[in-house]
Order: C-alpha cells, then sequence, then structure tokens
C-alpha cells in the first residue's frame, strides 16, 4: 500500500477536488494495486499499461502493417496482450517508439491512476512528454496527474457524492462493470473509511446507468434539442446533455436525472403515458441476432407455437408476449432454434429492465484481485 507521503499528497489534492480523501486513494488503490513504481533497468518508473489500439489508430497504414506484424498493434482494444513486468512493458513502448515515437508515447497509461497519455493536451500540457516527465518525477506527480484527469473529464461530482458507479463509468469507460472497477472502488473507500458508500444519487438515474429509463431520457432530450444517441447506456455524453439542460432550466446542474429533471422534460413526451424510448420486439439486438442466425442456419425447425411455449416456459413471460417475440423471430428467419428464441427473448425482456447503478452491498467485492494487469 501507499506509504505516508503518498497519502499526504493524495489528501492535498482531494482538499482541491472537494472530495473525500479515502474516496480519491480508494480510486489510486485500485489503479494501480498500492504500487507507484516498479524497478526497470535499475531505476524507478511508474507503472504503464500498453494500449494497442491507441497505438494502431495513429499509425500510417506502412507503419500500422509493421507494427501489426510485430505484435504492438491491434484494431481491438485488449488485441496486444501486456507483458507481466513492468520491465517488459517499457521495452515494448521503446520498440513501439522505433515504429512512430509521437504515436507510441500516446498509447499507454501511466501512474498511480492509469491515465492515458493521448489525453496530454486536455490535461493542460505542452506535450506528451511533459506528462510522462510528471509521472516518472514522484508520487505527487502521479497523483497531480490523476486529480487533472478527474478535473478536466467532470468527475469530481461524482467522487464528491461516493458515486462509484457514475465515476468508475467515466473513468474507467462503459465496459468497467466487466472488471468491477465500481465494486472493488467502494470497498477500498469502505475499508479505509470505515463506513460504506453512501451515494445522494441512489435511486436516481446517473453515469452508469442502463436500461430502459435511462432510453426514454435519451428520447425526450433528443426531442428537447440535445444531440444524444439512444442507446440505453448513461455515459458522458448523456450527462453533459442533462447537465445543458438542467441549466437551461434552471435547476441544479449536477448531471443527475432525478425527479425535477424528468417533471421538466415531460413537455416532450407525447401522451402522459408515454415510453418514450421502449424499443420494438424487432429493435433488441437479442432479437436480430436469433433471426439473422435462424434465417442462416436451421438449428431445431420449430413451429411458433412451440417457440412461444419454450420461451415462456424458461422466461416466465405471458403466454402473449412469448406469441409476439416468436411471431417476429419467425417472420426475420423462417425457421429458428429454440435455445436462439429463447435468447432473443431474455434480450428482449433485458431491455424493458433499468439498472439505475446503485451499489447495494461491497462486501463480496473486497476480495477481488486489483485490476491493474
Amino acid at each position: 500500500m501507499f506509504d505516508g507521503s503518498t497519502i499526504a499528497a493524495i489528501g492535498d489534492l482531494a482538499a482541491q477536488l472537494k472530495c473525500s480523501p479515502f474516496a480519491l486513494q480508494a480510486v489510486a488503490e485500485v489503479e494501480s494495486a498500492g504500487q507507484v513504481f516498479a524497478l526497470v533497468k535499475g531505476q524507478h518508473e511508474p507503472l504503464v499499461r500498453w494500449e494497442g489500439h491507441y497505438f494502431d489508430e495513429r499509425l500510417s497504414a506502412a507503419d500500422r502493417a509493421a507494427a501489426r506484424a510485430q505484435g504492438l498493434a491491434s484494431p481491438k482494444p485488449g488485441g496486444v496482450k501486456n507483458p507481466k513486468s513492468q520491465a517488459d512493458r517499457w521495452a515494448l513502448i521503446a520498440r513501439a517508439a522505433s515504429i512512430d515515437r509521437q504515436a507510441a508515447l500516446e498509447s499507454f497509461s501511466i501512474g498511480l491512476g492509469q491515465v492515458m497519455t493521448a489525453h496530454w493536451k486536455k490535461l493542460g500540457f505542452d506535450s506528451v512528454d511533459d506528462l510522462i516527465r510528471l509521472a516518472r518525477r514522484d508520487a505527487a506527480g502521479q497523483i497531480d496527474l490523476m486529480a487533472r484527469f478527474i478535473d478536466k473529464f467532470g468527475l469530481d461530482d461524482e467522487l464528491q457524492r461516493l458515486d462509484f458507479t457514475g465515476f468508475a463509468r467515466g473513468y474507467n469507460g462503459s465496459g468497467f462493470r466487466k472488471m468491477g472497477y465500481h465494486l472493488k472502488m467502494a470497498a477500498a473507500y469502505q475499508r479505509l473509511s470505515g463506513a460504506a458508500p453512501v451515494s445522494a444519487a441512489t435511486g436516481m438515474l446517473r453515469m452508469g446507468s442502463t436500461g430502459a429509463r435511462v432510453r426514454d431520457l435519451q428520447t425526450l432530450l433528443l426531442r428537447a434539442g440535445y444531440a444524444v444517441k439512444v442507446d440505453g447506456d448513461y455515459g458522458p455524453s448523456t450527462r453533459d446533455a442533462v447537465k445543458d439542460f438542467q441549466r437551461a432550466q434552471k435547476i441544479t446542474a449536477d448531471g443527475v436525472a432525478g425527479p425535477e429533471t424528468f417533471r421538466r422534460l415531460e413537455a416532450w413526451k407525447q401522451s402522459p403515458a408515454e415510453q418514450p424510448g421502449q424499443q420494438l420486439v424487432s429493435q433488441v439486438p437479442e432479437v436480430k441476432d436469433a433471426t439473422k442466425a435462424g434465417g442462416l442456419m436451421v438449428l431445431v425447425v420449430a413451429a411458433r407455437d412451440q417457440i412461444a411455449e419454450t420461451a415462456g416456459y424458461l422466461t416466465g413471460i405471458e403466454a402473449d408476449t412469448a406469441q409476439t417475440v416468436a411471431n417476429i423471430l419467425l417472420a426475420g428467419s423462417g425457421a429458428i432454434g429454440l435455445g436462439l428464441a429463447a435468447y432473443a427473448i431474455f434480450g428482449w425482456l433485458k431491455s424493458r429492465k433499468t439498472d439505475e447503478g446503485d451499489i447495494e452491498t461491497v462486501g463480496d467485492a473486497a476480495a477481488l484481485d486489483p485490476v491493474l494487469a
């Protein structure tokens, strides 16, 4: 874990962000596993993680081909595996730099906050070299870098209200749940502070929320003139649109869609009972997948009633609903396997639910391994 000077530096920057020092320390611990430097060729160097897809998109066609051939670049996130040792990761960066130095230096995360070097300009540096130099200087430099990211990407509100789901969605991206970042941060905070995190945003939609009510929100924002994608994922762009709407309405602009925000948005509903973001069955990705697969290969030749009966039994939904979905599946595919039908109906049921992102318990997360890999 961190030494006293590192914890003191975290406390100083937490005061600037007006958040709990335990919250900021929890983030740092999860991102770095409590380690600030690694020994590389006899020198202490900050922890790094190579992102081959960043490198891939920054290269010319010829350099990209060479980098892919050497296993340094990939169009797919995670397509280039990181070596286990930090020394090997720094060596990988050096190899990449021999192809394109600027692209290489913009293609890894660094420090105890694992901030992407690609953000050097937004974080206020004159060059990517200046960002890396600060991270290599000391722990305080790495904490400063993490605090800059939190500030510039507008995540201080989430940290102030101990909303680790919202924070992880903004800090770690849309895949944060897969690695359990939000749970690990909440568990670390509880261990450090002695109290479970309780967010003021509990029970409301905010970053990290997903599902039907998020699509409702996004649809109404779109009608109100705000450019958002109706995808059911409450990410940074949706948060920013909510803030803009709240400012225009002269209510608290915190990016959290609570009762007052929804009340103001009702002016854009076509009727009081409308669910504006509700997806048609045929629009659900799982249904599209099933009909496509059924059209390409007949796994089990099943009649509509068999699909409806089986899917209804497996999912517990009403017979009329199962029949409706089965009609659409068969209309799109001609014939489909019962397993694919059930998969599609599970997807449709999921599309009608909302996950607000509330963390009810963090006990199970306390035993999880640190996420830095």
